[in-house]
C-alpha cells in the first residue's frame, strides 16, 4: 500500500452506516435504499477467533473468490488481538499474512462477517493505493458481493457513493 490514507475515516463512517442497516432490519430483512426494495442477506456473527479462522479458510477456498482474487491462494492466519479498538490485517516481514481480531468483551463488535470481509479485502486489494483508498473500496464491494450476494454489494456501493468515497 502506498499514498496517504485520506479516505480512511470516510470509509469507516460509510461502513458503520452499512453495518447499522444490517443491524436494524426487521425479520423480513427488507430495506428501502436508493429507490429500490431489497432483501438483505443474513450476516454471520462469530463466537470466537477460531470460528473466524474457519470462516476465513472457507472464503479463501470459494470458487467465486479464487477466480476473482489472485491472493486467495495465499493463506491468512487469524489471531487474537489485545484491546478492543480495531481489527487489523497485517503483512508480516516474513511474508505471512494475518488478521488480528480483538477478543475482549468490548472488542466483540469485530466478530461479525462484514468486519472480517473488510480485513480480507485488504488481503485481496492489489491496487497499490492507500490502505482505504478507492481501489480498496472496489475490492471490498466485489468481495462483499461475491460472498454475501449482489444485494449486500448494492448497499455498499450506494453507501460509499453517498458518503463521497466513490
Amino acid at each position: 500500500m502506498s499514498g496517504r490514507d485520506s479516505l480512511r475515516s470516510r470509509v469507516y463512517e460509510a461502513e458503520h452506516l452499512a453495518h447499522r442497516m444490517f443491524d436494524r432490519t426487521s425479520s423480513s430483512r427488507l430495506v428501502q435504499l436508493a429507490g429500490a426494495s431489497i432483501t438483505l442477506p443474513p450476516e454471520a456473527r462469530f463466537a470466537s477467533v477460531g470460528s473466524v479462522r474457519d470462516y476465513v479458510g472457507r472464503v479463501l477456498e470459494m470458487d467465486v473468490v479464487t477466480e476473482q482474487f489472485t491472493a486467495a491462494g495465499i493463506p491468512v492466519a487469524v489471531v487474537e488481538r489485545g484491546g478492543h479498538r480495531s481489527a487489523e490485517y497485517r503483512r508480516r516481514p516474513d511474508g505471512s499474512r494475518e488478521i488480528a481480531i480483538p477478543t475482549s468483551r468490548e472488542g466483540r463488535w469485530a466478530l461479525r462477517e462484514l468486519v472480517v470481509l473488510h480485513e480480507l479485502a485488504h488481503h485481496f486489494d492489489d491496487s497499490g493505493g492507500p490502505a482505504h483508498g478507492v481501489g480498496f473500496v472496489h475490492t471490498l464491494i466485489a468481495l462483499v458481493g461475491s460472498v454475501l450476494g449482489p444485494e449486500a454489494a448494492f448497499v455498499y456501493r450506494v453507501v460509499f457513493a453517498d458518503s463521497g468515497v466513490l
